[in-house]
This record gives C-alpha cells, structure tokens and sequence, in this order.
C-alpha cells in the first residue's frame, strides 16, 4: 500500500473509492503482493524444489486458494471441510497434506477415498485407526507421523506447537514404536516424518535445532522416509521492530540435512504466504473522550479480526486519510461487540481522526476471515481481490437474513 496525494491506495486503487462502493468494514487483497509472496518463497529454497502446500487454515476463501493453486502450490489441511474447500479450488489431491491431531474416522475414510498424498497421524491411536480404516476398503495407504521435537519457537505461547507441554505429535519412543507397527502393516505405507514448531518464527535458530533433532531421529533407525515435512510457521513483519526470518540461513541449514538424509522436503506455509496480502478497512462510527484517552470506535469489531483480542496480536493501523495534524490524547481503537476485549490497539501520536474518517488495519491476510465469527450475530464482511486496477468480489457481504 502506499498514499497518492494523502489518500492510502492498495495497488492502483484508493481505498475511498473502495469504500464508497463495497461499504465497510471490508477486506481487501493484493493480488501483486501475493504473487510477490509466493515467487519470494519459491526462490528461497529453489536449490532443492520442495512441495510447497499452503495452509488452508491460514485463508480459507475457495478464490485465493484458486490463485495460489495457479502457482503450483499444494494445500495443508486439518479438517474435512478445508480437504472440501482445497479441492473445490482445485488443488491436485497428490499434492494435499492432510495434518492435525484430532482427524475423525469419517474424516479418515473421506481422505482415503479422495487419494490425497499424505494423512499426517499424531498418536499411535490414530495410525491405528487408520490402519483399521484402509483395511476395511482394502487399500495401502500413505502417512506421515508427526514428531513433538521439544523445540522452542521463541514465539507466542498460544502458537508454539513443538514442546513437550503442547498437544502435537509424539515423542521420540513413540516414534520408533510407530514405525515398529506400521512394519508389521499390510495396509499403511509410513513415508513422511512430520514436524511443524509453531507459528510467527521470526529467528532462524529453532528451525536449525529442530533440523539437528529430525536428524538424530533418523539416524537411530533403519526406516526409510520419502518425506520430511517441516511444516510452515514462518512469520513476518507486522511491526518495525520485528526482524525479518533469514531464509538464507534456514536455506543452509536444510541443505545441510539433505547431505545427510535423501528425502524430499514439504513446506506448509500459510502466513508468509497471505499475511500482508490483506488490509481490513473499517470507518469510525463514534470518537468518544474518555478524558485520559480517546476511544476510536469503529464498525469492525473482534468477530471480524480476532487476533488482537485473542493473544494480543499487534495489526499496524493507518489513517487512509493523512494529514499534519496529531492528537494530543491516545487513542484507542475497539469495536461495537460487548466485550472489552473488543480491541484493536491503542497508539500514542496519532493523527487527529473524526467521526466517519477510513481506517486500514494492516496484514490481515492470515487468520483474519478465517477465524471471523457472526458473534453478537453481526454479519461477516465482504472479500475483494484486488488486480492493479480491477476488483473482484470473491466472497459477498452476509446479510443478516442468512444468519438469522
């Protein structure tokens, strides 16, 4: 985004303009920035071609995930309904990774009819469960297992998922008794090691300890793995003082491990590839004086972005209206939900706002529609693609008339 002449644009257009004819709160994606994304990370790790399967958790509108497809990427899925939507958009099943630590057996069965390339088991339990499934319908089927390294990612806690406190995977003894069972197996073919740290890593470092972990696991057994799966977790900037993830050191790093373990790598990045793709632009509908600060409301609320009120989650925000004039009280930015954790955040030396003034919460193309609520049985906003000049609709407004 940038401003021409004091009004902020998403690639060729101003969002006033956007606004005046899709209304608000709205969010809007850069189709230039998502290919910029997604060529960015191809090139990162082009020395040894990974599968690169986008998280569909991270954005589940059926048209980004039909743009994404278009550059040959992948899908990691962890429920039937993303399976559906993946391959609604398209996605080739061998290239669909099905991960996550409570897969049903209708779930199962459903994955194993589609033909998809991987189900990443967590537990014993559910390879067993597996197991019993593809008997049943006399087939041998691909999986993974997914491995609890106890890494720490150095992110937040409700997103750090490679510790021996978290839910995910298995432990090394686990492990080796896993692939124990699936030898004695007709019916599952184990060909993936899986492990996924966690979300919004910004330090290099953890992938490397993560990758000396995967490595002393492989060398304590005879099994031969096609796959490795590293899973995604690679962050990005949302404010100036975070420091950009090194791709060249994790580059290294891997490469590294490829000398030692002939495999194939898959990566499931969501963020990196959709974050800053998407803005959320909403208009102040009230100020009110609080006396020590000024609370900004506007007409998007927590069910529209949960991030902020989830795990305090810092958006950067602009006024897409500049002007040299700065506020001599904070203000903070809530929405209309009967909740005070209905917060956006609260910034110091802001411009002066006014009621009916545009505002853009920044890279909200992760985990923005695709943890959105009709909480308080408020309408989901609408979705545009947004193609230098050219804006499609890739998902209409809710109207109460189809929540109520």
């Amino acid at each position: 985004m940038n401003y021409i002449k004091k009004k902020l644009n998403i690639e060729k257009i101003s969002i006033p303009n956007i606004a005046k004819k899709y209304g608000t709160p709205c969010y809007c994606y850069s189709y230039s920035k998502l290919k910029e994304n997604i060529n960015n990370f191809k090139k990162s790790f082009s020395s040894f071609s990974p599968l690169i399967c986008f998280a569909v958790k991270s954005n589940t509108n059926v048209n980004i995930i039909r743009e994404i497809k278009k550059f040959g990427l992948g899908a990691d899925v962890v429920s039937v309904g993303e399976l559906m939507m993946a391959l609604k958009a398209g996605i080739n099943p061998s290239k669909i990774v099905f991960s996550g630590v409570g897969k049903t057996t209708s779930e199962i069965s459903f994955a194993i009819d589609k033909k998809i390339l991987l189900i990443n088991a967590e537990s014993l339990s559910e390879i067993k469960e597996i197991n019993r499934i593809a008997k049943s319908k006399n087939k041998r089927i691909k999986i993974g297992v997914r491995l609890n390294p106890n890494t720490d990612a150095k992110t937040l806690s409700q997103i750090s998922t490679g510790k021996k406190e978290n839910k995910f995977g298995v432990n090394k003894n686990t492990f080796y008794e896993i692939i124990n069972y699936c030898k004695n197996s007709k019916n599952i073919d184990l060909k993936c090691l899986s492990v996924h740290i966690g979300s919004q890593i910004l330090d290099h470092r953890p992938y490397e300890k993560m990758l000396k972990a995967v490595s002393q696991i492989l060398n304590k057994t005879n099994h031969k793995f096609e796959f490795i799966d590293l899973g995604g977790g690679m962050g990005i900037t949302y404010t100036d003082k975070n420091k950009k993830l090194n791709y060249k050191k994790y580059n290294t790093a891997i490469l590294k491990f490829l000398r030692k373990h002939k495999v194939k790598i898959i990566f499931e990045p969501g963020r990196s590839i959709i974050g800053d793709t998407g803005t959320l632009v909403s208009k102040i509908i009230y100020i009110k004086d609080s006396g020590s600060k000024k609370f900004i409301i506007l007409d998007a609320a927590m069910n529209d972005l949960m991030r902020p009120a989830l795990y305090g989650a810092f958006h950067k925000t602009l006024p897409v209206t500049k002007s040299n004039k700065t506020s001599k009280k904070p203000y903070e930015f809530v929405g209309p939900i009967c909740e005070s954790t209905d917060k956006f955040v609260t910034l110091k030396k802001f411009q002066v706002l006014n009621e009916k003034d545009l505002i853009a919460i920044c890279d909200v193309g992760a985990y923005g529609m695709s943890l959105s609520s009709n909480y308080n049985l408020r309408p989901k906003p609408i979705e545009l693609l947004i193609k230098g000049s050219k804006i499609k609709v890739i998902r209409k407004r809710q109207k109460h008339k189809d929540i109520i």
